[in-house]
């Protein structure tokens, strides 16, 4: 068995973006900018968007949050995502999710430019995803593909079970494997018998937010398995939704939590943050060599 290590190769990711980023500001004066939006008081979503900004300022991204009461409208949330897309030195904006019960989650995401959604939820760049064309993707799942990458995991042809179905994780992890010419069978809270899909796979995702949901019986010999899942229990635990202990003496390959795929989704950030930039500076240099 071996553990796919999520910390050091998002310490990776996020030295190739610190490189970069010096590359773009010494040629063309720009520091890539992340604007976030952040709604109550959640505790988690708070500590999320703190860690967030910890690596923005690690890597040399320019960050700002918008921290704002639960009691705020959607109009107000509205007009500040409108002056983040019109303000030409934030380059990425990123609204934490969930947002209050009053608020209509997809309105507000798709106020947000496409050019800036690098969280890769607009349904515009959703759409692209799914035809396989270029765009931004949620950061969650394409932090899982860096991983298959990194460890020479081979996708084409193989048996991939998706637990969970949100449009955060599971419906665009479903696409980027099928992309990929995985064969996908994507499971959800009313699937009948999950055993019989996990038991025959090559892969398990499972992104639920259900502790200890994989229980070894579910794994075949040698499948590898990543957990996208993050529960904190009663004593303070932080666990998967796999049965670490149990399920990893049967894989190939496992992530841990913590320290697997928790650090690649801010590594993807950061990283399609510097794209978005990357492409405002071409584009900002093209018109430049026209006058």
């Amino acid at each position: 068995m071996q553990l796919i290590d999520g910390k050091s190769l998002s310490k990776k990711v996020q030295d190739a973006v610190k490189s970069d980023i010096e590359i773009l500001k010494a040629e063309q004066g720009m520091v890539p900018g992340l604007a976030v939006v952040i709604v109550g008081d959640d505790p988690a979503s708070h500590a999320y968007v703190g860690m967030k900004e910890k690596a923005c300022k690690n890597v040399g991204v320019y960050s700002i949050a918008h921290k704002m009461p639960d009691t705020i409208t959607q109009d107000e949330i509205i007009e500040i995502i409108t002056m983040m897309n019109n303000n030409p030195h934030i380059h990425g904006i990123l609204v934490q999710l969930p947002l209050p019960p009053h608020i209509d989650t997809t309105k507000i995401l798709e106020v947000i430019n496409p050019r800036k959604d690098v969280d890769g939820f607009h349904a515009y760049n959703v759409g692209r995803m799914v035809s396989n064309l270029e765009s931004f993707v949620a950061c969650t799942p394409l932090g899982v593909m860096k991983m298959f990458e990194e460890y020479n995991i081979e996708l084409e042809g193989k048996d991939v079970v998706v637990v969970g179905a949100s449009n955060i994780v599971g419906k665009p992890m479903a696409s980027l494997l099928l992309n990929a010419n995985a064969t996908v069978t994507v499971t959800h809270i009313y699937t009948k018998d999950l055993k019989a899909h996990t038991s025959k796979a090559d892969i398990v995702i499972v992104g639920v937010g259900v502790p200890n949901l994989i229980k070894e019986e579910m794994i075949k010999e040698g499948a590898i398995v990543i957990d996208i899942g993050i529960n904190r229990l009663e004593d303070g635990r932080l666990v998967g939704d796999v049965d670490f202990d149990a399920v990893s003496k049967k894989c190939s390959y496992i992530t841990p939590v913590p320290g697997g795929v928790g650090p690649m989704t801010i590594g993807m950030l950061l990283q399609n943050t510097l794209i978005s930039a990357q492409a405002f500076a071409k584009e900002k240099q093209q018109l430049n060599e026209g006058n």
